[in-house]
């Protein structure tokens, strides 16, 4: 299926593995231009190297954790223009809400919330001015259905929806 997008350049958050990962070998098998990201250095080089054999597209791997500043600073150096964001994170980990501290809740707001906010921000006024541009944002069903012990990534996901609309 030709799905129109061949050519565009797109950025694929958390993409080394998991959910992130289908979106970029979805993306590339369609024709596009890639940047990668992930924390693992050896997981964002191997899966970069797929990409780039089995679909012959450009890919760019920037690694670290996406929702450092610098992170989002390389990636958008390296994409300035995307025509394709997929705004993906891991969440924080499974547990009872007791264990949160000031310091782990911040960390999971700003990982499932304030990152995404911050690179639709970035982009988006580009895309609008070129005439295209597509966001995907990959949440989690605990946006609608909380899951217990994801108290803290079902809440700061929710507040994605915002943004959405």
């Amino acid at each position: 299926m030709d799905l129109g997008i061949r050519g565009k350049k797109a950025i694929v958050c958390a993409s080394s593995k998991g959910l992130g990962r289908g979106c970029a070998m979805a993306l590339a098998e369609a024709g596009c231009d890639l940047v990668v990201n992930g924390r693992n250095a050896d997981q964002l080089a191997k899966t970069a190297a797929e990409l780039r054999e089995r679909f012959g597209v450009e890919v760019t791997e920037i690694v670290g954790d996406v929702s450092k500043p610098e992170v989002q600073k390389a990636l958008l150096a390296a994409c300035p223009d995307p025509d394709i964001l997929v705004n993906n994170n891991g969440g924080p980990p499974l547990r009872d809400f007791r264990e949160l501290d000031r310091e782990k809740i911040l960390e999971g707001v700003t990982q499932n919330m304030v990152t995404p906010v911050e690179l639709v921000q970035a982009v988006i006024d580009g895309m609008a001015e070129r005439g295209f541009g597509r966001i995907v944002n990959i949440t989690s069903l605990s946006v609608y259905v909380p899951i217990p012990g994801l108290d803290l990534s079902s809440g700061a996901r929710a507040g994605r929806q915002i943004e959405a609309g």
